[in-house]
């Protein structure tokens, strides 16, 4: 009886001692931290990894994660400093830098960051108005950033990010603020067909002010090619008359040529029309004239002369033309007065 007593004693023995062994060995995962305390006072803080303690003496008094943390408080009600009363709910991102302080410097630290995070909120949209509060977000993020985290860094507790996720006004407000909007986005249509409308004015009289000019400049042109064409026309005339001098100047013209060239010119001065007559000095030509001389004066079976006005020619002769035909008439006349004075002489 006594040995089996004392074997249950060894096997109890044995089974206290596994279970002593087993508590001192703790692995602490990653991302985590245990702070250890030695008979109620704070000894170490254990990193991811194995680790051993001392049965009894040591205890892990917390185990704290070193993961970044969301916390999406409840909305709250706040008066904006024109007192509109809005619901406000904000979303705040912290992580444990220190997990000494985080477990001795607060009884309970997220419950802390809550109230610290709504008291906050409200100095901020307290001194705003409801229009700067709707507009100016991540100006209020940035406040509530910053002194979140000096406050919380006595609780180990470091404040990455805070976001305000939904901010709602009373209904008339939205109301009012959805006709102003709307009225906005009508007077900003009004603007801009005002503005279409004028771009299109100034382009359609840009468009037409350069269809004149073109205009312009083609009937310039125009203008300029049949004036061109006009100066070629009378400059190949005169050329031709040119020739036509150097021609006659040229050829060895006898008596005959010229007097027949001086019947001409004087059928062309009267044209039954003359009232005065230019004879040549030379009896001879004088008897040859007598047929014409004696119709352009009437004399004998002649037709009476015609005083009725002289009727336009169809085509204007220029006044080149017209210089250029006196010039051979009067070329024609002084051959003539040279050949009657050498007759004359030679008589």
């Amino acid at each position: 009886m006594d040995y089996i007593m004392n074997i249950v004693w060894i096997l109890l023995l044995i089974a206290v001692a596994a279970l002593l062994l087993l508590d001192s060995i703790k692995v602490v995962p990653q991302e985590y931290t245990y702070v250890i305390e030695f008979l109620g006072k704070y000894k170490k803080t254990w990193e991811a990894g194995l680790h051993f303690k001392i049965p009894v003496l040591e205890r892990v008094a917390a185990k704290v994660s070193l993961k970044e943390q969301t916390f999406d408080f409840p909305p709250q009600n706040i008066i904006t400093r024109d007192n509109v009363t809005i619901t406000v709910d904000s979303v705040v991102f912290s992580k444990v830098f220190d997990p000494k302080l985080y477990t001795y410097g607060i009884e309970n630290a997220m419950y802390g960051l809550e109230n610290l995070s709504a008291t906050t909120l409200r100095n901020i949209l307290g001194e705003m108005d409801l229009d700067q509060t709707l507009s100016s977000r991540q100006e209020i993020n940035a406040k509530m950033e910053s002194i979140l985290d000096e406050a919380t860094d006595k609780w180990g507790i470091k404040v990455t990010r805070v976001e305000i996720k939904n901010i709602e006004p009373p209904v008339d407000i939205e109301e009012a603020m959805t006709k102003q909007m709307k009225a906005e986005r009508e007077k900003r249509q009004v603007v801009l067909e005002a503005q279409a409308h004028q771009e299109s004015v100034e382009t359609r009289a840009k468009g037409d002010k350069a269809a004149k000019i073109m205009a312009a400049q083609a009937e310039k042109e125009a203008k300029i090619a049949i004036a061109e064409g006009e100066a070629k026309r009378i400059q190949l005339t005169y050329e031709a008359q040119a020739k036509g001098l150097e021609a006659l100047k040229n050829a060895d013209i006898d008596n005959s040529v010229l007097r027949l060239r001086g019947i001409d010119a004087l059928k062309d001065i009267a044209d039954g029309r003359a009232t005065k007559i230019f004879m040549p000095t030379d009896l001879q030509d004088v008897v040859s004239l007598v047929g014409s001389v004696g119709e352009t004066l009437g004399i004998g079976d002649h037709e009476d002369i015609d005083r009725s006005p002289k009727k336009k020619p169809v085509e204007p002769v220029s006044a080149d033309i017209k210089e250029t035909t006196s010039e051979i008439s009067q070329q024609v006349d002084a051959e003539n007065r040279k050949r009657f004075a050498s007759e004359e002489d030679d008589e």
